[in-house]
């Protein structure tokens, strides 16, 4: 059974994120995910929170889904940042969970071909979207109106993130004042 790697700053983890990992789970009969979180690349801003900070967000939203997992590696002092150096770290293929945006843009990322070559790709396809190029499985998924900019704006502005956020999640940033929070 394959391992599912799900990336992204996760700047805060949203209930989108783990409504993809259950959605990949049941699609592709991943046997877990991993929540990987992006350290500072040099290609990206930073995300606003420490890694630490996402790290335990993550880990709070996953209780309780032994199938779910956080895997910090890319969080390591001197990570490049580049998928193809994560992918160097696995000893069988995983399965890359890319959003459509992402995979539109694949072509642009650093050694993709390599890419191709340590991983299998799959994609989360938005209602009557279809991709025929053969590299990536699709992942049913109705897009959800969540997004973590848009989390990040509501708590700059004071307003509740109920229901976007797991609770314990919503509890941990109000508890460390975590993207302008009162």
């Amino acid at each position: 059974m394959a391992i599912g790697i799900l990336g992204g700053t996760f700047d805060p983890v949203h209930n989108a994120h783990l409504a993809m990992a259950r959605a990949a789970l049941e699609a592709l009969a991943l046997e877990r995910v991993l929540f990987l979180p992006t350290g500072a690349p040099r290609y990206r801003a930073p995300a606003l929170a420490s890694g630490a900070h996402r790290v335990a967000m993550l880990r709070l939203a996953i209780a309780g889904e032994p199938r779910f997992t956080v895997d910090e590696r890319e969080l390591a002092p001197g990570h490049s940042g580049y998928t193809i150096d994560t992918l160097a770290g696995f000893t069988q293929r995983p399965v890359l969970l890319l959003g459509a945006d992402q995979y539109a843009k694949f072509e642009t990322w650093h050694r993709w071909r390599e890419i191709l070559e340590r991983a299998d790709l799959a994609v989360f396809a938005r209602p009557g979207s279809e991709f025929r190029d053969g590299r990536a499985r699709q992942v049913p998924f109705v897009p959800m109106d969540v997004s973590a900019s848009g989390i990040r704006a509501r708590l700059a502005r004071g307003e509740s993130i109920a229901g976007l956020v797991p609770p314990a999640v919503a509890d941990y940033i109000a508890r460390h004042r975590l993207y302008g929070h009162p």
